[in-house]
């Protein structure tokens, strides 16, 4: 099995639970063969694979591994520590959505739909809500009014405005690809609209069908995030109320501070007592396709990787000859045009110190070219 090397990847894909990483793993063009090696302290395996022209690590909690902020939290913390060149990350599951018909225009959450974290006027895109002070009558005084967490990186933040500008719906045509796919329990397709039952008070709230070119919609605003799993539709509406947001999930609150993540959400209940798994895989795979979208509108990032090859170490009692190394510094900076190259040459008697200034010149051109490789080679018995 090859060894994968952990610094060519950029891209962290967090899905923690089964579902969501099944429905990744399918929507990679690419699953690359390999595992990357692992050190004490290790305690996720992950995945890699390419999306998009990316590479990607996809990170999963190991079965049997409870979920909220603090797992998903020590899942995030791993992966910033394993993957040096991580540019930024997006957090890829299922969550519930808060439908509310009687603002205007109605807010009208199908199981299906997307749910993308967002800010929003004065409100931050993900609302610790567990985070505050109880001030009594079911309310809490957030900290720092709600801005706990960190923003999502800006890049995310502005690929997902070009797919909300545009009004894209290019990614169900990636859920199309995988729709039939079969996993542990099932395959990812539509339960239908009619299983699609949103009560109010125990009493079902009539909602009319979607035509079929309108079946799923995307959400953008503030998504709450918190330890507890809720399903109870009393305290759903409260928070819903109370802090004008979209979803409810657990993990985001765990991870951004560790690594800023876009939050995609396909919503697969509505936090009541009604809810059960039967919508997970087909909201975790349309969750997935709006993710791939995300990384179909942003460039790849290259990844440079240096070599300094100096059998030598720096000698700090050089004494500096300025003149000399002026003149070689100005003769071989780096450069990117290969028709444009520096062929130089230090002669002299010996022991005069030409082999010091080759030093001094390599380490100089080390640390104001980190991408730049240095090699040493000998010729003493050529």
């Amino acid at each position: 099995m090859p060894t994968l090397n952990p610094e060519l990847y950029t891209i962290a894909w967090i899905a923690p639970l089964e579902i969501e990483a099944r429905a990744a793993l399918s929507l990679f063009d690419k699953v690359h063969d390999g595992d990357f090696p692992l050190a004490r302290g290790s305690d996720y395996v992950f995945h890699a694979g390419t999306v998009r022209n990316h590479n990607v690590v996809l990170a999963t909690l190991p079965p049997g591994q409870s979920y909220g902020t603090a797992t998903a939290g020590a899942l995030a913390g791993q992966v910033k520590m394993f993957f040096p060149n991580l540019w930024f990350g997006l957090l890829v599951g299922v969550a519930a959505g808060l439908p509310n018909l009687s603002q205007s225009p109605p807010r009208d959450i199908r199981l299906g739909d997307v749910l993308v974290a967002l800010p929003e006027g004065d409100r931050a895109g993900l609302v610790a809500y567990e985070l505050g002070k109880d001030v009594g009558e079911d309310n809490i005084q957030l900290l720092f009014h709600g801005h706990a967490l960190a923003r999502t990186e800006t890049i995310v933040r502005s690929a997902i405005g070009k797919i909300k500008l545009r009004g894209s719906n290019a990614f169900l045509s990636y859920y199309q690809q995988i729709k039939d796919e079969k996993h542990a329990n099932g395959t990812f397709i539509d339960p239908g609209q009619d299983q699609d039952i949103l009560y109010e008070l125990d009493e079902v709230v009539s909602r009319p069908l979607r035509p079929e070119s309108q079946r799923t919609k995307v959400w953008y605003g503030p998504i709450g995030s918190g330890e507890k799993l809720i399903e109870n539709s009393r305290r759903r509406d409260e928070l819903r109320d109370q802090l004008n947001i979209i979803g409810l999930e657990m993990g985001a609150a765990g991870t951004m501070n560790t690594i800023p993540v876009g939050v995609i959400r396909g919503v697969c209940d509505y936090a009541d007592s009604h809810r059960n798994e039967d919508w997970q895989p087909y909201a975790a795979a349309m969750a997935a396709a709006y993710a791939k979208t995300i990384l179909n509108t942003i460039q790849p990032k290259k990844v440079h990787h240096s070599h300094f090859v100096v059998p030598l170490g720096q000698n700090t009692d050089l004494v500096r000859r300025a003149s000399i190394l002026d003149q070689l510094l100005q003769r071989i900076p780096p450069t990117a045009n290969l028709n444009d190259y520096q062929l130089t040459a230090i002669e002299g008697r010996g022991d005069v110190g030409k082999t010091q200034v080759a030093l001094e010149t390599a380490d100089w051109v080390r640390d104001e070219y980190p991408d730049c490789s240095i090699y040493s080679v000998s010729f003493e018995n050529a």
